[in-house]
């Protein structure tokens, strides 16, 4: 009788178990791959993939449009990209959706770009099509490239835009829908605030505006009585926690310096800043969101791994002093221009004041209770100012210009549906970046009647500030968009806002506007321009003093007593 030895038995048996645990494994490896696709070397990719946006009941419609999307893992420098139309913000946070409604011929467009982690595939493309439709419900299907998986299948519903006036009802509003916790414990700064309030309120109507358009303004009398008590009572402290270059590092050079800017000017302030955090009114919180996204690496790439970051520091100043503790952060404040703020700050500083660049109403952006941040593309930290100034109103002879790289979904459906079709309309995709073809640039803002400002990614961009410091009147395509300091500014007075879903209807829009009012508007830019300018020694009324009032003004409007 043959004995069996024990490697005969591990041939016979266990090897067969192996190989099906092997078999189950790359199966499921298989699976794996084919479902969310290849992880990419760094945390955050986007595919490239094919977006095909069809109307539920045709599935035979006819591409319209072709979008070339760049991959989003990169953290762009703008530090280091000197371009007057380049906003470059690629830094996206993929779990949001893009949504845009455009009707040309009784045609609409809906278009829902949906980014998954993982992918990391090269050279998207988004390919939109579109059928006549009766319907708001449109059927979207992502496919990846390489071999046609469908990656995601939904539907989706049209949502409407929130317009201009709806945005000032909604700050009228605010004054009493906000509700601000009380304070744990009474402080005589809180009452200072509450009679400077009173003051605001009761301000006596001014003649004299010190050289200033009062059609600019919303009430130009509250206004200047607000600035004035600013200057006279405001103190603020500024917290020494923190370590460079995250905190206390200012970055005044490219699209992202108006964080930088306002924490230098802050920092290095005598006239508004204290020692003794016991005088504050305000507590400024000194964190720069572009240096925080850049610096803490791969461990950090998600938005919700740099928020517990940022509450960290939050914790570290909540324990060492009581002033968090005692509104719970709402005397606090935040300025950030990184896209990324908005939602980095959200839950952390959801009772502080916010100063956004990303001022989008329709993703938790608070009117009234957070300000808009304007979006300065400085390009030269020491001249700030250089090519202020344009051509006067007759000879500006291009009715409307737009050059950029197509970032988001609206600008490649501007460009299709506007570029060489109308002699005065100077609608184009990115320029070269050579020193020439940027002097170009500027020339065609300073010689054109309206700049048009239409959103990227996010809805900010540079383009309405570089508009406005080119005496050119903006036209703002941003849905949801609130503008820089909307609770003393009456933007309606010198600017244009055109739905996205009237882009179509673009040159008819502004060639209603009369010659008269024209020239009322661009007049009015100048007059506004003085509030959107940094200066190296701060002046009245300049862009740092004008954050600094909106932060303030939020403040007073919702400070609570015990």
């Amino acid at each position: 009788m043959r004995i069996i030895t024990r490697f005969e038995r591990f041939h016979h048996s266990d090897i067969r178990r192996l190989l099906s645990g092997i078999i189950v494994t790359v199966g499921f490896v298989v699976l794996l791959v084919l479902c969310f696709g290849i992880p990419c070397p760094k945390t955050f990719c986007l595919s490239p993939v094919t977006v095909s946006v069809i109307e539920s009941t045709n599935s035979n419609a006819t591409p319209v449009s072709v979008m070339n999307y760049i991959n989003l893992s990169d953290d762009d420098d703008n530090d280091n990209v000197d371009e007057e139309f380049e906003e470059g913000n690629k830094n996206k946070d993929l779990d949001r959706e893009n949504d845009v409604v455009i009707s040309k011929e009784k045609v609409e467009i809906n278009v829902s770009v949906i980014a998954r982690e993982n992918i990391s595939l090269r050279n998207p493309k988004m390919v939109v099509d579109s059928s006549e439709s009766d319907s708001n419900l449109v059927m979207v299907r992502v496919k990846d490239s390489r071999n046609g998986n469908v990656l995601s299948m939904r539907k989706h519903e049209r949502r409407g835009a929130i317009s201009i006036s709806q945005m000032n009802s909604l700050l009228i509003q605010s004054v009493s829908s906000f509700k601000s916790p009380k304070p744990r414990w009474s402080s005589a700064r809180d009452s200072q605030m509450l009679s400077a309030r009173f003051e605001i309120e009761k301000a006596s109507v001014v003649h004299e505006f010190l050289g200033l358009n009062a059609s600019v303004y919303r009430n130009i009398s509250k206004f200047l009585r607000s600035y004035d008590l600013m200057e006279r009572k405001l103190k603020v402290y500024v917290y020494k926690e923190g370590g460079k270059p995250i905190f206390h590092k200012p970055m005044p050079r490219g699209i992202y310096a108006s964080e930088g800017w306002f924490m230098k000017l802050m920092e290095n302030n005598k006239k508004f800043v204290v020692r003794d955090p016991r005088k504050a009114h305000l507590f400024y919180i000194p964190i720069s969101i572009k240096a925080l996204r850049s610096s803490l690496g791969q461990d950090f790439q998600t938005p919700r791994s740099l928020a517990d970051h940022l509450k960290e520091y939050v914790d570290l100043i909540a324990g060492k002093y009581k002033f968090w503790n005692r509104t719970g952060g709402a005397d606090h404040f935040i300025v950030a221009c990184h896209d990324w703020g908005n939602k980095l700050t959200k839950k952390t500083m959801k009772n502080s004041v916010r100063a956004l660049c990303n001022s989008n109403v329709a993703q938790g952006f608070r009117i009234g209770t957070d300000t808009a941040l304007p979006v300065t593309y400085i390009r030269s930290a020491e001249s700030p100012l250089e090519y202020l100034g344009g051509k006067t109103p007759s000879e500006r002879k291009i009715l409307a210009f737009f050059a950029g790289s197509m970032h988001g979904y609206l600008r490649p459906i501007l460009v299709k549906l506007w570029e060489n079709k109308e002699p005065d309309m100077k609608i184009v995709g990115p320029m070269p970046r050579d020193p020439e073809s940027k002097k170009q640039y500027r020339e065609y803002m300073k010689s054109s009647k309206y700049c048009i400002c239409a959103r990227g990614y996010e809805v900010h961009t540079p383009r309405v500030v570089e508009a406005i410091i080119n005496e050119c009147v903006p036209v703002i395509i941003a849905d949801n968009y609130v503008p820089p300091f909307f609770e003393v500014l009456n933007w309606e007075e010198f600017a244009v806002f055109v739905e996205e879903k009237d882009i179509p209807n673009l040159r008819n829009i502004l060639l209603s506007i009369s010659e008269e009012r024209y020239i009322v508007m661009q007049a009015r830019v100048k007059a506004v321009q003085q509030h959107f300018l940094w200066h190296k020694k701060p002046v009245k009324f300049d862009l740092f003093h004008m954050i600094l009032h909106s932060i303030w003004h939020s403040r007073v409007y919702k400070v609570k007593t015990r």
